[in-house]
């Protein structure tokens, strides 16, 4: 008797078919292992199948993920006389592609082993390390089909490969300092080692070093050195938008910020994700690094190259042990892959290498809300990996994301596939490399959408690209689809009480929406609240520029007298108000902590989106309130929130603090949203509410709305491996298109 195992899951590019080689060694089982590029294929003989099988799915590696085990027992008379890797043979069926993973402790102790043959190799990896996504050409996951096919193994690293005792095994990214792709300074004769030592001097020196990583090249810098942060901001023209900073080592990130355990452990994972942690009052990070936000964005090395810019053994002293790590891209553009465009980068060097990044992959990002996870922006280590939705298995769809934090979705049977961050879809640039990104993961993952799923706004560069494809178009509306990115990440089914709550998103009474609650599911929904409208002046500028809220949902004498802006830029904005010109009725819950913030005067403009709200959360984090403010909701329900900023506004023009204030706001507003859920909760007996949109990115406001929503016995959905923001959008257009008949 033959045993005919399936495997599916991530089960590619993580060692899988040399463990299961080791694991029939170890039970004396005869047979065979291969790809299938949808899974791994197994037949096996032996007296001990039942335990054989058992073992796979509890001593899997752990970079893998085994979803499901198929056995089928065939009838033989054939007899095996060992076990073998057999030659890939491709299959059609889902796929799951094994995003980028970390350096392991292994070969990070190796690579600074003086009697390992890999000593300080750039490119050290092993079966459980190292690039997969973004080196990967097309399924099964073999070394001929990822940009490593460029270079040919020496004799020493194809006995590893070959022999099943060794960590390599397998490995497809397997190479050595003899046979490997190789890193230099762009436009100097400086290789190897040369090249990392150089880059160590121009560090230490307060310089700025282009660095090639996995996913893209990041711009790097002392964090300690406030000059070198300030040239770096100069030349980037960001003012004052957070950099992350990458820290040697765990213990150095305990100097500067204080970390708990759960975060400790995202931090230090195979993913290695950016996690925003608060700072330390008495570090010694440069005070521009983040200024005026009490988090810093923090990760740690994830690749040899970063390893050796911190440890490289040469005769420098005092090298940081922490760097700036900034992605390497001009403003609204991504993040840059070849050495072409890493010239148009602002740096004194570029670090690079001659291994092709074949997709882009920039960092992932994460905050934490009540000890679990708040994922910020998906893409390095998480990305592509599929949010499971049991539903129906309909027709296959792409849905194209939003205009910002864009990324997009191919969804086939109950996988939802969310790539890796594209970026603010703003510029011709960004719309070229996210044509182009869809058409590499849709050949990767071997999906020919058959509809297109795209935003409602007529005007989105994501809607024409939506057009281009010749297929049906879906138009799904923005909050509707915050609500079901939250439901599909979620594996709900049912009706919930949705809560989307974000800047701006077109409505379908064409005014912005972005203060929403909804009935629905994944076939309907009905828009059942929202918060008080108020008038949206000064068109795009308004995104930036809080105070022209402020303005519009107060007085000219309380603007000035609040010192918002210049009179002159105070009275041209009001003679557009009462002249309704440039102005549009909206709900944007975004642009009212805008105007909140600004009232306050902790932002009056933004240089970056989120500015105003992340001071405005800083601020409040730090303070408390003890305001006691009484309001209703009626049987309509519509946030009072014009009364809210009324009561701000008042309290502050009497001499009220603004911590007080900004803490006041977020704990009524919060308060407000409990009560609006509970009156809907009573009249459909729902008692699930979702929560997504942006604004839920703030974790106080997420964390107060959790706690009162459960104090009112709702069940309540919010977003953890997702994120709330518009980088999840696209998962929720997918639901939606492959709900369509």
């Amino acid at each position: 008797m033959i045993w005919n195992v399936k495997v599916f899951g991530v089960v590619q590019g993580v060692g899988f078919r040399p463990f299961i080689s080791r694991l029939a060694s170890a039970f004396s089982i005869c047979g065979s292992v291969a790809n299938r590029g949808s899974y791994v294929e197994i037949f096996a003989q032996g007296e001990r199948l039942a335990e054989f099988v058992e073992a796979i799915q509890t001593q899997a590696p752990a970079r893998s993920a085994v979803l499901k085990v198929d056995v089928t027992e065939i009838p033989s008379a054939e007899i095996f006389t060992g076990f073998e890797i057999i030659d890939s043979v491709h299959e059609r069926g889902d796929i799951f592609v094994s995003p980028d993973i970390a350096i392991c402790e292994n070969c990070s102790a190796e690579l600074f082993d003086a009697s390992n043959r890999r000593y300080l190799h750039p490119f050290i990896n092993c079966t459980a390390c190292g690039p997969r996504l973004t080196i990967l050409k097309n399924m099964p996951y073999d070394r001929e089909r990822t940009s490593m096919s460029d270079f040919l193994m020496c004799e020493s690293c194809a006995a590893e490969y070959f022999s099943p005792t060794s960590r390599r095994f397998d490995a497809q990214p397997i190479c050595c300092n003899d046979c490997g792709p190789e890193i230099y300074l762009v436009g100097k004769n400086l290789r190897g080692g040369s090249a990392i030592i150089e880059a160590r001097k121009i560090l230490a020196a307060g310089g700025i070093v282009a660095v090639k990583g996995i996913g893209g090249f990041h711009l790097a810098c002392d964090a300690r050195n406030f000059d070198a942060v300030q040239r770096l901001r100069e030349s980037k023209i960001r003012p004052s938008k957070p950099f992350a900073v990458m820290f040697k080592n765990i213990s150095a990130v305990q100097r500067e910020c204080f970390i708990s355990d759960a975060q400790k452990n995202f931090l230090d994972s195979p993913q290695k994700p950016i996690v925003l942690l608060e700072k330390n009052p008495a570090g010694t990070i440069a005070g521009n690094v983040a200024p005026a936000i009490n988090r810093l964005g923090v990760l740690l090395p994830y690749t040899p190259v970063h390893l050796l810019l911190f440890g490289y053994p040469d005769a420098l002293e005092n090298f940081p042990d922490a760097l700036v790590m900034t992605s390497g891209n001009p403003s609204g553009v991504p993040i840059a892959v070849t050495d072409a465009d890493a010239k148009n980068l602002p740096c004194d060097e570029i670090l690079s290498n001659n291994r092709e990044i074949l997709l882009r992959a920039d960092d992932s990002v994460m905050d934490f809300v009540n000890g679990a996870p708040s994922m910020i922006r998906r893409s390095r280590g998480y990305a592509p990996l599929p949010v499971f939705y049991d539903g129906k298995k309909n027709k296959p769809a792409l849905a194209i994301g939003g205009e910002l934090k864009n990324t997009f979705c191919l969804a086939k049977n109950n996988l939802l596939y969310a790539s890796p961050y594209i970026g603010d879809v703003s510029d011709l640039r960004t719309v070229e490399v996210l044509k182009n990104s869809i058409r590499r993961m849709s050949d990767l993952l071997e999906i020919q959408p058959e509809i297109i799923a795209c935003d409602l706004h007529p005007r989105y560069h994501t809607s024409a690209v939506a057009e281009e494809f010749g297929l049906p178009v879906v138009k799904v509306q923005h909050h509707y689809a915050h609500i079901l990115s939250c439901v599909a990440e979620n594996n709900f089914h049912g009706e919930v009480i949705g809560v989307a709550f974000d800047g701006t998103g077109y409505g379908d009474d064409g005014t912005i929406w972005g203060g929403e609650f909804f009935i629905c599911d994944t076939e309907n929904y009905q828009r059942a609240g929202h918060i008080a409208k108020f008038v949206q002046a000064g068109g795009d500028a308004s995104a930036k520029d809080g105070w022209r809220i402020t303005l519009a949902m107060t007085d000219i004498s309380s603007a000035k007298a609040l010192n918002l802006a210049s009179e002159k830029n105070l009275d041209a904005q009001n003679f557009l108000l009462k002249n309704n010109l440039n102005c549009a009725v909206s709900t944007s819950c975004g642009r009212l902590f805008d105007a909140v913030s600004a009232a306050l005067g902790i932002c009056k403009s933004s240089s970056y989106e989120g500015e105003a709200a992340m001071k405005l959360q800083a601020v409040a984090e730090n303070s408390a309130s003890e305001i006691r403010w009484q309001f209703e909701i009626g049987a309509e329900i519509i946030l009072p929130t014009d009364k809210l900023f009324a009561e701000i506004v008042s309290r502050r023009l009497n001499g009220f603090d603004a911590g007080t204030l900004a803490r006041f706001f977020h704990e009524s507003l919060a308060e407000m949203v409990a009560q609006a859920c509970e009156i809907l909760s009573a009249r459909t007996k729902i008692k699930t509410v979702a929560l997504s949109g942006g604004v839920f990115q703030n974790s106080l406001l997420t964390a107060l709305t959790l706690d009162k929503l459960n104090r009112r016995g709702l069940n309540v959905l919010r977003h953890k491996l997702i994120p709330a923001n518009d980088g999840g959008l696209c998962i929720g257009q997918a639901l939606k298109a492959q709900s369509c008949p």
